[in-house]
């Protein structure tokens, strides 16, 4: 199954992908996780990239494209996919669109997860991470047993530099302007299944199991 997973920052993309893995036996390609390796790495295309993620603007297309289509061509991809981020325009949903056909494939769903502005920031300025091992936490839903201090490896948790309410609402912005239209464009293609992301990540999973059984 090749699916992509479109919403604003902070609609849980990432989380619903992680538990899709499970259930469809198929990677999550996150862009976003991709950029932030890169950035941390300090490839030539993480530094191009580094400046944008910072402000909340978006990487631009060949940047992503060039990733994605790199980590499309690995072989625990040749049953699907589920797509997190990507594609964030309709220049990049033609793009993938022609890169899938090149190969004899195409989407079958695009779960597109509707959250109310003000949840998502929410949502955002509250997460925290571990630089160390990567594992995520958040001050309301899911806190650390020690405050401050990820209960994997104990090292310390930070704040990314792009959940701070102004970069977010940025984001959202962008988003708005940039991404929604491909909203009409998976519509025309009758691949766009709209589902309320505002209830628990588990109530979430089986709203999305259910519409892509059914469509």
């Amino acid at each position: 199954m090749n699916l992509v997973l479109l919403g604003p920052p902070g609609a849980g993309k990432g989380t619903q992908a992680k538990r899709l893995i499970e259930k469809l036996a198929i990677p999550q390609i996150s862009t976003g996780d991709l950029l932030r390796q890169a950035v941390k790495d300090e490839t030539e295309l993480g530094l191009q990239a580094k400046v944008k993620m910072e402000t909340g603007e978006l990487v631009p297309d060949d940047v992503v494209i060039g990733m994605v289509t790199q980590r499309l061509a690995q072989d625990d991809c040749k049953a699907g996919f589920i797509l997190d981020g990507f594609p964030r325009a309709v220049g990049q949903a033609e793009a993938l669109e022609d890169l899938l056909a090149s190969v004899g494939r195409g989407l079958e769903h695009v779960v597109s997860i509707e959250v109310p502005e003000e949840e998502l920031v929410r949502r955002l300025t509250g997460r925290r991470s571990c630089p160390a091992c990567g594992a995520m936490f958040h001050v309301s839903f899911n806190p650390p047993k020690q405050s401050g201090i990820c209960d994997a490896c104990k090292g310390e948790l930070i704040t990314r530099a792009d959940d701070n309410e102004e970069t977010i609402r940025n984001r959202i912005s962008v988003f708005r302007q940039q991404t929604e239209p491909l909203k009409d464009f998976y519509q025309a293609k009758g691949l766009l299944r709209g589902i309320d992301g505002s209830g628990t990540p588990a109530e979430i999973e089986n709203i999305i199991a259910k519409v892509i059984s059914k469509a």
